[in-house]
């Protein structure tokens, strides 16, 4: 059975980026996945510090990732790029962690652009040997496409399902079981 972990950069209680990336966890559960959210909002983890080790939750939320198959990481579109909360967590994460680890990415945006935001996660992660599907989400305009914690828009929705899906598909081949 493939793992799935899906990273939710947001601190909000009614967060859209975890919002639209509960949607992907759905969508993977109803493909036989074993799915897990990480919200960072709700953990304990100090300002990464490189020379102090397991800091706070660290430890064992990089052991999720670790166990992962495959990742769904999603962050808000703070002032150009990702989320300091994002950034964090990904400070605490290196190559064992994403050593043939599938990964999809999502951002959401209040307003303006989410490109950047993709990219820098993309470099990021790509930095750390993570696989990162093609299929990449931008959600503009977020707050208007959420409603009641669900994302209410079909473009989006199918758009979630299709990186979830290949986010499944690669997580298959790197991780293959018998």
């Amino acid at each position: 059975m493939v793992r799935i972990l899906a990273v939710s950069g947001s601190r909000r209680e009614n967060s859209t980026t975890r919002a639209a990336l509960q949607h992907g966890l759905s969508f993977a559960d109803e493909r036989g996945a074993e799915t897990d959210l990480l919200h960072l909002g709700a953990v304990n983890l100090p300002l990464y510090h490189p020379d102090e080790n397991e800091q706070g939750d660290s430890a064992a939320l990089c052991q999720r990732v670790l166990e992962a198959d495959g990742v769904l990481l999603g962050s808000p579109v703070y002032h150009g790029s990702y989320s300091s909360t994002f950034r964090n967590f990904h400070d605490y994460c290196g190559w064992d962690e994403y050593e043939n680890t599938a990964v999809g990415l999502l951002a959401t945006a209040g307003g303006g652009s989410y490109g950047a935001t993709l990219e820098h996660m993309r470099s990021t992660v790509r930095g750390v040997h993570g696989w990162v599907v093609p299929q990449q989400v931008g959600i503009r305009g977020a707050s208007r496409k959420v409603e009641n914690g669900v994302v209410a828009d079909s473009d989006i929705t199918a758009r979630i399902e299709k990186m979830t899906q290949q986010v499944l598909e690669e997580a298959e081949r790197l991780n293959p079981r018998p």
